[in-house]
């Protein structure tokens, strides 16, 4: 069964559009980013235009965090006072990424710009967090061949280490906030400024900023994995809400049948995500996301580099 997009200006299969839903909904239960970094080239990769493609997923993205937010705050796992000072960011962020894009469509170079930011994120992150996983398992393999004693001093070491990195530049920052459900002490300026950045991501990429925020909370802001889900979802949720409606007003870019498509498999995604990230280990949880991650950048390369099936050739003269 084939359905008629149009804004899209293509038809696409009903079933395909619901299943990628589906599986997008699962990664953001799973691993707390909204799926965009997926979504948005798989559905340029069945035809969408990719401005489309971006505007648009940012709305499914939406009833996919909603739902995932809602399972972990009945878990507990949700720290609204830093979800409040990343959406400060993010809203300012979202606003100014919508107004590059605005301005890119009128030059014909709105495309090209979200691809190539896509290479270019998902590549960084996906290395980043692959290698760092890589390590974290090894060390806990190392660690279960020592004894309670070397635990301990192992564990002191790791302390002191922390501690002095927090006199460094990041303690010496004004604005310093306790905030009591993840346990740790940092400057408001840091989730605004991560905020900001992430909502021109959500505007240029079509995404709730996960695949970014996820990382950074981890190892940047210090937070608990079971926390940074939860409050990833809580502040992509709300981001992409401004994202999709700045979009509609001002680029005319988000299809509205293709997101309720995507919205049916997704907010269904999303419960079951949450409930099989309750059985995989943290860090099991981290190199999966970076295998996903690492995958859909070498895809987006490949559709930069390599040829075309289809060539379009515009001549001149009689």
């Amino acid at each position: 069964m084939y359905v008629y997009l149009p804004i899209a200006l293509t038809s696409v299969s009903l079933w395909l559009v619901v299943g990628l839903g589906l599986l997008v909904g699962l990664l953001s239960g799973l691993f707390g980013v909204g799926g965009g970094f997926l979504m948005t080239p798989l559905l340029m990769m069945i035809g969408i235009p990719p401005t489309v493609a971006a505007a648009t997923d940012a709305n499914q993205i939406v009833a996919a965090s909603a739902s995932g937010t809602l399972a972990h705050w009945r878990l507990g796992n949700v720290d609204f006072k830093m979800g409040l000072l990343l959406l400060v960011g993010g809203f300012t962020g979202g606003a100014l990424g919508v107004h590059v894009i605005k301005v890119l469509r009128a030059t014909g170079g709105a495309d090209f710009l979200i691809k190539m930011t896509y290479v270019i994120m998902l590549g960084v992150v996906g290395t980043f967090m692959f290698f760092e996983s890589l390590n974290a398992l090894k060390k806990q393999k190392a660690q279960a061949n020592l004894s309670e004693a070397e635990l301990a001093a192992a564990e002191e070491k790791k302390k002191a280490k922390a501690a002095k990195a927090k006199k460094g530049l990041l303690s010496s920052l004004p604005f310093q906030i306790h905030f009591e459900k993840s346990g740790v002490t940092h400057s408001a300026i840091l989730p605004v400024g991560l905020g900001i950045f992430v909502g021109v991501l959500a505007a240029i990429m079509g995404v709730g900023g996960g695949f970014l925020m996820v990382p950074v909370m981890i190892y940047l802001l210090r937070m608990p994995m079971h926390v940074v889900v939860g409050t990833s979802l809580f502040q992509i949720m709300f981001t992409c809400v401004e994202v999709t409606f700045l979009q509609a007003y001002q680029n005319h870019t988000v299809d509205i049948i293709l997101a309720i498509l995507l919205l049916a498999g997704s907010t269904i995604g999303a419960q079951i995500g949450t409930k099989l990230g309750k059985k995989l280990h943290g860090d099991q949880l981290k190199i999966l996301l970076a295998i996903i991650v690492l995958g859909v950048t070498v895809k987006m390369i490949l559709g930069l580099i390599l040829e075309p099936s289809l060539l379009l050739a515009h001549g001149g003269g009689h």
